[in-house]
């Protein structure tokens, strides 16, 4: 009687230390994830970024995006193609103790991106106070290779996917994905979202791109779809305008007299969707 006595008092100690340890560990995460927000919060709400820039956080909501995401400030992160850095200015911020790394194409020496990239990296050299660090990978478009295989613990890509889709090099982007990122590690895609069973053809014209045509490049690269987000829905919306997507804002490539009608709409409807390698 006296053993089993003790058995279900080292059971009930064994049962209390688990709970509490539970507790501990449950208590830890939240602090962390609180202690996350509060970094991104700062990255948002900077000095640092540009008027023009914030004005564009009702439309393209950062701070939910990174966070469906899983982003982390000690996570190593690649930006594909920054272009002017909408982006960077809030990732290389809040990646200060990990490392971000924008991946640049490699461009003709008079095109708009090349000025684009390099104020970009002026812009973040002249503050490394606030910046940090952030890394810079070139890479060749048509066959990109983004660092060393196993490397990167997520992977973002923002309205880019309908150019390579256009210019027939989206599967050598996912396989670049793929290879870079390591074993658990995360693919996050917002792009323009077409209707169900638009043609390959329409997409390519318009800018607008199905979310099973992205997850079919995806999966077929060895992608996992973990989950989609509705974060950066508009449906407004409605997809079919003259001259594509960029009849939208930020472009506006419209009559003049169609302003405020465009205006109304605000940004297009995007895709949010998060991917992982297996």
């Amino acid at each position: 009687m006296k053993n089993l006595s003790l058995a279900l008092l080292a059971a009930a100690l064994l049962a209390a230390c688990s709970t509490a340890s539970e507790k501990t560990a449950a208590l830890l995460a939240a602090n962390h994830a609180e202690a996350h927000d509060a970094a991104l919060t700062a990255a948002l709400s900077s000095p640092a970024r540009s008027a023009q820039n914030r004005a564009r956080d009702v439309y393209r909501h950062p701070q939910q995006t990174l966070q469906f995401f899983g982003i982390s400030p000690t996570q190593t992160v690649i930006e594909i193609s920054p272009a002017g850095g909408w982006y960077s200015e809030i990732l290389a911020p809040y990646l200060r103790l990990g490392r971000y790394v924008g991946a640049l194409p490699k461009v003709r020496a008079e095109s708009p991106y090349q000025r684009l990239h390099s104020e970009l990296q002026a812009k973040m050299a002249q503050d490394p106070a606030h910046f940090g660090q952030p890394h810079w990978h070139s890479y060749d478009p048509h066959n990109p290779v983004l660092g060393e295989a196993g490397s990167a613990d997520a992977v973002l890509t923002f309205r880019n996917v309908h150019n390579w889709v256009a210019a027939g090099s989206a599967d050598a982007y996912f396989k670049a994905f793929f290879e870079v990122l390591k074993p658990g590690g995360v693919l996050g895609v917002v792009d323009h979202r077409a209707k169900p069973g638009t043609d390959l053809e329409a997409m390519k014209k318009s800018g607008y791109l199905t979310e099973a045509l992205v997850i079919e490049y995806a999966t077929r690269a060895g992608f996992r779809l973990d989950a989609k987000s509705e974060v950066n829905a508009n449906p407004a919306d409605s997809t079919d305008h003259a001259n594509g997507v960029w009849t939208l804002l930020p472009v506006a490539r419209h009559e003049a007299a169609d302003a405020e009608k465009y205006r109304a709409i605000g940004e297009s409807d995007r895709m949010t969707l998060r991917f992982v390698k297996p």
